[in-house]
């Protein structure tokens, strides 16, 4: 097999790809050979020793693959070998192959393609958790979107508009934006140009109802006074790179909430529910209710190159590579 591997923390430039036997299931565990590896902006947090949690090294990034099955360890009855699966490795699947518990190996869903799937289920994911344990969404509801034109962000806006709410997009640019109508926004936001607090004011009828926030930094504060009263402000992450401090007195005097949103952690302290949420989401997207973008591919070598148009935020929508 041939993986990523990270030595040291550091610039994603340092990682190398090495080859190594592959390894064999254990019992409950399934050996797939990798399609397609998600890419996300969590990927080169940890490369670079930058997030909360920091892994043993030296490890091998990816959370999200999907491939077929290549062989199966003792007791295990399904998934079979040779089936298509899409699944949750934890810090491993840029490689060409890699171990899941079968359990956390779901049937990849009907007309979803390898790279569709591996690189939708992190934002995916994420977005599902938020909209249903975290903050449940009523039909109706109007949701602004902040950096609109990435994975979560698509993410967002498609679940979002799946589930009857009417969302509204902020973005960077012409490109980002228009994926975001695609994904089923009603209306955008070009915040670079416009005055977020305002612009929403006026798209959502006298403000928005919740604010999902994967970006933080500036423009944070005027999504949060965008809000009506009891509205709800989701955070999710800190694409800017700042970590904003939105003043307490707006929550206290318009009864509004933040809500931190990490599936990651939910599912790593609760991999029965995190299973079950995963087929939930393979479900949906079977429905074909939701319609995750196909990714911008790369090669194994170019990991770093993959990670950095994330880390920069020039990609709009996902990235995935192709062992």
């Amino acid at each position: 097999m041939r993986r990523v591997v990270c030595r040291e923390f550091g610039p994603v430039e340092k990682l190398v790809v090495e080859e190594e036997p592959d390894p064999e299931p254990g019992p409950g565990e399934v050996l797939v050979s990798v399609r397609t590896a998600g890419v996300s902006f969590v990927d080169g947090l940890l490369v670079r020793g930058g997030y909360q949690v920091k892994p043993e090294l030296p490890f091998t990034p990816g959370m999200a693959v999907a491939g077929d099955v290549a062989a199966v360890g003792k007791g295990v009855t399904a998934p079979a070998v040779g089936d298509p699966v899409l699944g949750l490795c934890g810090r491993a699947g840029y490689a060409s192959a890699v171990l899941l518990p079968a359990a956390s190996a779901v049937p990849l869903p009907s007309g979803l393609s390898y790279e569709a799937a591996a690189a939708c289920v992190e934002g995916y994911s994420t977005m599902l958790f938020a909209f249903t344990r975290r903050a449940p969404l009523n039909p109706g509801d109007v949701v602004l979107v902040l950096g609109a034109g990435g994975g979560v962000g698509l993410a967002a806006v498609d679940i979002a508009h799946n589930r009857g709410a009417r969302v509204i997009a902020a973005a960077s640019t012409a490109d980002k934006r228009e994926a975001a109508l695609a994904a089923g926004a009603e209306a955008v936001i070009d915040y670079t140009n416009e005055d977020v607090k305002l612009r929403a004011r006026e798209l959502g009828g006298g403000g928005v109802d919740m604010v999902v926030d994967p970006v933080g930094g500036d423009h944070a504060e005027p999504a949060l006074r965008a809000l009506r009263p009891f509205g709800r402000y989701l955070v999710l992450g800190f694409a800017s790179g700042t970590i904003p401090r939105l003043p307490a007195n707006h929550t206290l005097l318009m009864n509004r909430s933040i809500i931190g949103v990490d599936w990651g952690d939910w599912g790593r302290r609760d991999p029965a529910a995190g299973a079950a949420l995963t087929r939930e989401l393979a479900d949906l997207l079977a429905a074909g209710g939701v319609r995750p973008p196909e990714p911008s591919t790369y090669p194994l070598e170019r990991a770093a190159e993959a990670l950095t148009a994330i880390i920069e935020r020039r990609a709009t929508g996902k990235l995935a590579l192709t062992p």
